[in-house]
């Protein structure tokens, strides 16, 4: 490890490869919100943050297990979820008044269709404003959810026995996964009409 008069340690966070301080002034400067989208192995998370001389104040929030009350019974972590959550954190953003932003992904890597971007889409289908490219953004299919339709129609002939493990958690909610994409339909019809929207 480097040492001597002249060696600065690192803020913790940037040692511990959570925060990249650079991007983060770069995003503080534009004196916007940040809209934060964030994935775990389970979850979705979707944030509207203010930086403040006391600390970041998050302003709106949506989580894609908050989808469940609305009915949702695919998993939290796919595409579909993705887009719902950001749909969700972008009207209750707009509710809190804030009605523009900056997209900030953290350490995740800028991979066009990806679910951090589909936050994005979502958000900015609920209203806000967010700077950003349409090459970016996953298509209509894939937030869907088509793709894993089509590829649990395929299971499903192919080998039942592993249809029914990889999608046992789908099934177990009464969700044949072939009927994704109505079902994130419905449930994105309910969230618009939850918050008012058209």
């Amino acid at each position: 490890m480097a040492r001597g008069p002249r060696y600065k340690v690192p803020f913790r966070r940037r040692r511990e490869g959570k925060t990249n301080y650079r991007k983060r002034l770069k995003l503080i400067l534009s004196g916007k919100p940040r809209l934060v989208a964030r994935k775990t192995n389970n979850y979705i998370i979707a944030q509207v943050i203010e930086a403040r001389v006391e600390g970041d104040a998050v302003l709106a929030a949506a989580h894609s297990k908050e989808l469940r009350n609305f009915g949702w019974l695919a998993a939290c972590d796919n595409t579909p979820a993705a887009y719902l959550t950001g749909l969700l954190a972008g009207y209750k953003a707009l509710k809190a008044g804030v009605e523009e932003a900056v997209l900030d992904i953290g350490l995740h890597r800028p991979i066009k269709g990806a679910r951090i971007f589909a936050v994005l889409k979502g958000a900015v289908d609920a209203g806000l404003q967010v700077p950003h490219t349409e090459e970016i953004l996953p298509s209509e299919d894939r937030i869907r959810g088509e793709h894993i339709a089509e590829y649990a129609n395929r299971l499903k002939e192919e080998d039942p026995m592993l249809y029914e493990k990889i999608f046992s958690q789908y099934l177990r909610r009464g969700l044949p996964p072939e009927d994704l994409p109505s079902h994130f339909d419905e449930i994105k019809e309910k969230i618009i009409k939850s918050y008012g929207g058209e």
